[in-house]
């Protein structure tokens, strides 16, 4: 059992949990991902590391409310525990002094784009960071990416604060003449980014979260094709080069269980519900 010590919440439905996990925490490296299970029957959930301290014995991690399994990981407080928290798993990002290395993170993926920003500069690089969200509320971790890097830039979708969009990179990219992009969020943001430092010849390291089971390279489920190549994300990855990722196929591989995954969000809320007792969320 793993002990959870912290609990924020970043913005609404997104939350960081620090818990006891000395193990793990003693191998952990940023870019590497844990599988986090809550409660004796449940799903099996990839969530990149966020932070880790070997001293605490601790490992951070930070998920979106979105269904039935990180909805109830959400309904735990600090001084309960989940049932297994494994890792450290995947490879661990390349860190050293490229020179000037810009850093792009979008949603929930904010929290652990800024443990490589942190990374990096201590590596000696010149790090800006971009934090994307789709409007101004939803921003996170403002003053960690200040903290972090030697420039930050907002955009949001709706351009409630900051640059509206991404348009403004392929100018901060002529300008800036970057050795290095680091992109962490949503697969279309990846997939912007990439297109756009594509020309410019700056090489783009993207963090893919297809649909995962086991996590260790056994089940097959998180295939991505990279350079014409099929690779599984647990163990080839979770980082590939940007550039030679199929976007399109991960989206399409992502949206498999679409379905299924609403209708048991929805079931559960229902049976949340219903005071007949025979029913549990």
């Amino acid at each position: 059992m793993y002990k959870i010590v912290n609990k924020t919440e970043l913005v609404p439905k997104i939350k960081i949990f620090e818990v006891e996990a000395p193990e793990v925490a003693a191998k952990s490296n940023p870019g590497q991902f844990l599988i986090v299970i809550n409660g004796e029957k449940g799903e099996r959930i990839p969530l990149t590391l966020c932070g880790y301290d070997t001293k605490k014995g601790t490992v951070s991690f930070a998920f979106h409310e979105v269904g039935k399994t990180t909805k109830d990981l959400g309904k735990l407080e600090p001084g309960q525990e989940i049932d297994n928290v494994t890792g450290p798993l995947g490879n661990p990002s390349e860190i050293k002094n490229f020179g000037k290395v810009l850093c792009v993170g979008g949603s929930v993926m904010i929290a652990p784009l800024l443990l490589q920003s942190k990374a990096l500069k201590e590596a000696g690089n010149h790090v800006t960071t971009v934090l994307g969200a789709r409007s101004h509320p939803f921003i996170m971790m403002e003053q960690e990416a200040e903290k972090y890097s030697d420039k930050v830039i907002i955009s949001t979708d709706d351009g409630s604060k900051g640059y509206k969009g991404l348009g403004f990179l392929k100018e901060l990219c002529e300008k800036e003449k970057f050795d290095r992009c680091v992109v962490m969020g949503p697969v279309i943001l990846m997939k912007d980014v990439s297109a756009i430092t594509k020309p410019f010849n700056i090489p783009t390291i993207v963090t893919t979260t297809p649909i995962m089971i086991d996590g260790m390279g056994m089940c097959g489920v998180c295939r991505v094709t990279v350079g014409g190549k099929m690779l599984f994300g647990c163990v080839d990855g979770p980082e590939f080069d940007g550039h030679l990722v199929d976007f399109d196929e991960l989206i399409l591989r992502q949206r498999t269980m679409l379905p299924e995954e609403r209708l048991s969000s929805v079931l559960a809320e229902m049976h949340g519900g219903c005071k007949c007792g025979r029913h549990k969320a």
